[in-house]
């Protein structure tokens, strides 16, 4: 049996704006175990970005419980969630984020300075993630010099620097055309199926949702559906 990885355990979110309390994430409960591939869907304003804050240890709940391999970190602080986001974690963004000034292989690297990699592994390793997206021969190229997609691979070779357990990935195709968001998506699968990533996806679109194992759906915060592939 699969170990579980993460766990929300009646999770709120709430946002004081002013005066209003905003509820964001009204008592979340979620189980994602090694190896799987989970999506989180729901339409604007239904809390999968606050979801995955939690999930990313990118923010605390306000009440709740969230364990990440069975330690709470509900109430760490930022320093603190900041090193296990850096070992455990790998991040993939709609907008690829990635430093203009740098080669596709220095942003690759650049996650590995934060643990402490050398220089010489630095390279080695991001040399070799770059490979497995299919982008070596377009290391030295800076992000203008690359096509959305390919670029959306760097990030993805980005994400796996530190080889981490979670691969946490925010409307991944978000800003390509149908055809480069389905490269996108046959190399998640491939991470998960092949590589055994654990990898949880935030979308919005049911095509791209269902290459999950499974999907939770989201509504005014809550999980209203579960859907097994």
């Amino acid at each position: 049996m699969n170990r579980t990885i993460i766990k929300l355990e009646n999770v709120w979110k709430i946002y004081k704006m002013g005066e209003v309390k905003v509820n964001a994430l009204r008592g979340v409960d979620l189980s994602i175990k090694e190896g799987e591939f989970v999506s989180i869907m729901g339409p604007s304003g239904s809390g999968k970005s606050t979801c995955v804050n939690m999930v990313g240890c990118l923010d605390v709940p306000s009440k709740g419980r969230i364990s990440l391999d069975g330690h709470n970190i509900a109430h760490l602080s930022e320093s603190e969630l900041a090193q296990i986001r850096g070992r455990k974690i790998g991040f993939i963004f709609q907008q690829f984020n990635l430093i203009p000034t740098l080669t596709a292989i220095e942003n690759v690297m650049l996650p590995m300075v934060f643990q402490g990699y050398s220089q010489e592994d630095r390279i080695k390793r991001g040399k070799e993630l770059l490979a497995l997206v299919e982008l070596q021969d377009r290391m030295h190229h800076r992000p203008t010099e690359l096509s959305g997609g390919q670029q959306q691979r760097v990030a993805i070779a980005r994400s796996l620097a530190n080889n981490p357990e979670v691969i946490l990935a925010d409307e991944p195709t978000g800003n390509l055309d149908t055809s480069t968001g389905k490269n996108v998506m046959d190399f998640l699968m491939k991470l998960n199926r092949k590589e055994g990533k654990t990898i949880i996806m935030v979308t919005h679109d049911s095509y791209v949702a269902n290459a999950a194992n499974r999907v939770e759906y989201l509504k005014d915060g809550k999980i209203i559906k579960t859907k097994h592939n």
